[in-house]
């Protein structure tokens, strides 16, 4: 991995609290630039259509399936790839059960060891082919849900622009972008946007729309 992100994550935990609808709400379904030359970029406006070049990608991991909804409109309006982010072991309702102080996800919240989650694939075919990357996931805790982690550390960003979205019921985008940026070490990662989980296709039309890459 690049960068280690778990040191700023802890940060995060600390809003545990304000995040009680994740799983359940937040993720239902779902200062300055590095001097280093391969250090990722977080830009204030959406990638413009000159930087996205050609091929477009739309990755995401989805619990519930809310953010597989976004990322199916959005790939159908950019006519882009779809990639499935999927652990190798699914999450079960139960698993996602955060309530439940002896689920996966809330052992796995209170313990950021348990947060190496196998994929069946890191890598999508074709990878290197894609100029635009779409990152979506749904926010538990605060962050980024963890599932989407190795994808992010386990590729290589470098010349690619990234756009990370994110699915809640209430929490916000928060820095998740920021800090899958520093596990990814590389790339140019554009400012990310936040969809409601009950979010209508027009929404994110909407969004897709002002990114000026279709």
């Amino acid at each position: 991995m690049t960068a280690n992100p778990t040191a700023t994550r802890r940060n995060f935990l600390l809003g545990a609290a304000l995040c009680a609808t994740t799983l359940s709400g937040c993720s239902q379904g779902d200062g300055d630039q590095a001097a280093a030359e391969n250090q990722p970029t977080v830009e204030d406006e959406p990638a413009a259509a000159s930087a996205a070049g050609g091929n477009v990608l739309v990755a995401y991991y989805s619990a519930q399936g809310h953010t597989a909804a976004a990322a199916q409109t959005i790939a159908d309006e950019l006519g882009a790839d779809l990639f499935e982010v999927t652990p190798t072991e699914p999450y079960s309702d139960n698993d996602l059960n955060w309530t439940d102080d002896s689920s996966r996800v809330t052992r796995e919240h209170e313990d950021e060891s348990l947060r190496d989650v196998e994929l069946t694939q890191v890598t999508p075919d074709g990878w290197e082919n894609y100029d635009t990357v779409l990152v979506g996931y749904p926010i538990w805790w605060g962050i980024a849900a963890w599932p989407i982690d190795n994808f992010i550390s386990g590729n290589d960003w470098d010349g690619k622009t990234v756009v990370p979205f994110c699915t809640s019921s209430s929490s916000g985008l928060g820095q998740s972008g920021e800090l899958l940026a520093e596990a990814a070490g590389s790339g140019e990662w554009q400012e990310g946007q936040r969809f409601s989980s009950s979010a209508n296709k027009s929404e994110v039309r909407d969004w897709v729309a002002g990114l000026g890459l279709a």
